[in-house]
Parts: C-alpha cells; sequence; structure tokens
C-alpha cells in the first residue's frame, strides 16, 4: 500500500503513546482516522488535537477485550467512512511480578486487552477486508518481548508471543489465498509511553482484592529504560514505512536482536534458558 492519502485507517490504544502517534503519522499521511481507546477523556483531548490540524477523523470509545465493543467500532468506520484499509491493533497493557503470584483477575485483564483485542481485531476486521476488495494491511503490535522471555514478566510475556505467532500464521494464510490483504507485527522495545501506569484503566471488576508490592528493584530499571526509550513518532515512522513496503516484521530496537538470536539458538541446540536481567 504505496499510497495513505485518502484511506482509512483505524487505531486501538490511539489516545497515548504508540497508538497517538500512528493517529497522528496517519493523519500527516492524508489518511481519515479511527481512534479507538478506553480512556474516554484522553482520546477526547488527542482527537481534538487531530482535528485542529484539519485531519478526518473519527473517535470511538472501545474496550477492545469486548468482541461486540470492536465490531460496533467497525460498524462505525465503515458507516462514517464507507471502507477500512488499514487497522493497527494496538491497545496494550502491562504487569509484573513472579507467574505464580498473578491472580486470575490479572490474567484475564491483561490477555482481555492485549491478545483478545487482537483476536476480535482480526476476527471483525480481516473478513470486512476480504470482502470490501482492494488492498489492506493489519498491523498487530507485539513486543521484543515476543519473542524473548524476560523474568517477572510472566503474563505480558504470554499475550505478546501469542500476537506474534497470531500475526505470522494470519500472513501465511492471507498469502497462501493470494489476499491483498497484507500484515504486520510490530515489536518495539522500550518505548517512552505510559504502560507502566495502564492501571489507570483497568476495570474494576478485574481488580485485585489486596494491593500487592512489586519488586522495587524491577520497577525502576523498567521505569528508568522506558523514560529514555524510543519516542513513539519514531515507532509509528516505522509502521507506515512498513506497511508501503509490505514489510511484516517491524523490529524497532536492533539492540534486543542478540537476545532473540540467543533464544533461537537456545532451542536448536538443547541448552536451558538463561536468566537474564540486564537490560541490552
Amino acid at each position: 500500500m504505496r499510497e495513505l492519502r485518502e484511506k482509512t485507517a483505524v487505531v486501538t490504544g490511539a489516545a497515548s503513546g504508540i497508538g497517538r502517534a500512528l493517529a497522528d503519522a496517519f493523519a500527516s499521511e492524508g489518511a481519515r482516522v479511527v481512534m479507538a481507546d478506553v480512556e474516554r477523556g484522553a482520546l477526547d483531548t488527542a482527537a481534538a488535537a487531530l482535528r485542529g490540524r484539519g485531519a478526518a477523523l473519527l473517535a470511538v470509545p472501545t474496550d477492545v477485550s469486548k468482541a461486540e465493543q470492536v465490531q460496533a467500532l467497525a460498524d462505525r468506520a465503515v458507516a462514517e467512512f464507507g471502507r477500512v484499509d488499514v487497522v493497527c491493533n494496538n491497545a496494550g497493557v502491562a504487569l509484573s511480578g513472579p507467574a505464580w503470584e498473578h491472580t486470575l483477575a490479572d490474567w484475564e485483564w491483561l490477555l482481555g486487552v492485549n491478545l483478545w483485542g487482537v483476536v476480535h481485531g482480526v476476527r471483525t476486521f480481516v473478513p470486512l477486508m476480504l470482502k470490501q476488495g482492494g488492498e489492506g494491511h493489519i498491523v498487530n503490535t507485539g513486543s521484543v518481548s515476543g519473542l524473548t522471555s524476560a523474568p517477572f514478566m510472566s503474563v505480558y510475556n504470554v499475550s505478546k508471543h501469542a500476537v506474534v505467532t497470531l500475526s505470522e500464521t494470519l500472513h501465511k494464510e492471507l498469502e497462501t489465498m493470494g489476499a491483498q490483504v497484507k500484515v504486520s507485527v510490530l515489536c518495539p522495545g522500550f518505548v517512552d509511553t505510559r504502560i507502566l501506569e495502564s492501571d489507570r484503566n483497568r476495570p474494576a471488576g478485574l481488580q485485585n482484592p489486596t494491593s500487592r508490592t512489586h519488586d522495587p528493584t524491577l520497577q525502576e530499571m523498567a521505569r528508568a529504560a522506558l523514560a529514555i526509550g524510543m519516542p513513539p513518532a519514531r515507532v509509528a515512522a516505522e509502521v507506515v514505512d512498513a506497511i508501503k513496503h509490505e514489510r511484516f516484521y517491524v523490529l524497532t530496537h536492533p539492540e534486543f536482536a542478540p537476545r532473540v538470536r540467543e533464544r533461537m539458538e537456545n532451542i536448536l541446540e538443547g541448552r536451558n534458558p538463561a536468566a537474564a536481567m540486564s537490560l541490552p
């Protein structure tokens, strides 16, 4: 899809972070943008800023963990702009801690957003794109955590590994069909976002009954890494380039490549994984 002007791009998690940057990037390309997010106040603010730049825009409050809300998002997009050409299944949240300490509510909340949000996006938008005909592109936001397995990130790692393999499988299936709908999986490292503040959007029904104390050293390492992380705008630029050049893997942080290589070699050589804690 070399030209994004007059195309319709749907972005989930669009009120902040990478999602906000993606919406900005698509608007700059002349695309019509459908912004979706569960955080209504932030969504309204972000949408107002883009409208102020003259963008053709629709903002739809959406909880991507709910299939019916993702379907409603698609229906609104088609009703407003006639078709959908690009979908970024980007909404995401994060948790850390030992695997055995996570509650069922932790698993249900994080997988509901990070994995089921992508599943609902694929099930809803891919049939729509195939039926409407012409070019289309699905971008699923994974992570380097979907290519490695850092300790104390079990729930997040599980969700992102699932997104990567879902994306790879979807890519192969569409290629086998000769479809004009293409797929990319975005696997960034540390990006300057508010993902460590994900609890601000955690549903009341999936709150833990008591607060849990996380390792402060691990938390500080993560916060420091995010604070100096890649600007979201640079990640968005990589995504736009991947769409235009039909590039599947969008790996924004080459410094993580040795970790990915080490994991693959451990598997092939039958070696036990090392408990690496240092940042790249």
